[in-house]
């Protein structure tokens, strides 16, 4: 009972703390979608003049960056979590605030990957649906359908929030043990980091495949050119 009373505690505590986590990391850290296409095309030379054009590449090159996308997070996210581990439960915190940045950029680059850029309000709004997906909510598509963008961002955010830091409290518990926590740190933020990443990628894949197969059905149903006579 008071091991449970001590937990909630530290939750509530925790999703004080980073209730902002996620807003900060996206107005700060946000990735440029510009920039980000330009390095596709330098980096990986796809032949893409925008994000939409991803819906015409083979699906294991975009199955293939998500997969990159997803290992190079993770590996920063288990450096991170062994520096930081060291200072135990005083750092948790801070940890969580660094994963936030991480997990969002994370979360951006695999809605670009899959042709789903984040211009309008209703394209950031599908972008934390796709946090929420990577979090583990299910939030009801009635949920989503009733609420205006403007309440409904927040309130993802908030959930979010709240999913994080009840997770901390039940992985990062045995952190309390300065030092020693080092080495665990670092494996707890690569299997949490590895497993949001694994769901957003999950979310982004099923919806790539929907629109790819949408596409493809309206180049079937056009009619062909009719011969001259």
């Amino acid at each position: 009972m008071q091991k449970s009373f001590r937990r909630s505690r530290l939750a509530g505590r925790l999703q004080s703390a980073i209730s902002g986590g996620p807003t900060r990391a996206y107005a700060r850290v946000r990735v440029d979608p510009d920039a980000y296409l330009r390095h596709l095309r330098r980096a990986h030379r796809l032949p893409i003049e925008s994000f939409e054009d991803m819906f015409s590449m083979p699906q294991e090159v975009v199955d293939d960056l998500s997969d990159r996308t997803i290992s190079a997070a993770v590996k920063i996210a288990a450096l991170e979590g062994a520096g930081l581990g060291l200072g135990g439960m005083l750092t948790l915190v801070p940890d969580l605030g660094i994963l936030s940045a991480l997990v969002i950029r994370m979360i951006q680059k695999l809605s670009l990957l899959h042709g789903f850029p984040y211009a309008t309000d209703e394209e950031v709004a599908a972008l934390w649906l796709a946090a929420a997906s990577a979090a583990g909510l299910d939030l009801g598509r009635e949920w989503v359908e009733k609420e205006a963008v403007e309440r409904l961002v927040p309130r993802i955010i908030e959930r979010i929030a709240a999913r994080m830091s009840a997770e901390a409290c039940e992985r990062w518990s045995a952190r309390i043990v300065p030092v020693v926590s080092g080495a665990l740190g670092g494996a707890l933020n690569y299997y949490f980091v590895r497993e949001w990443g694994r769901r957003a990628q999950r979310y982004f894949r099923e919806k790539h495949l929907r629109v790819r197969a949408e596409m493809h059905y309206s180049s079937i149903q056009q009619p062909s050119p009719s011969l001259p006579a």
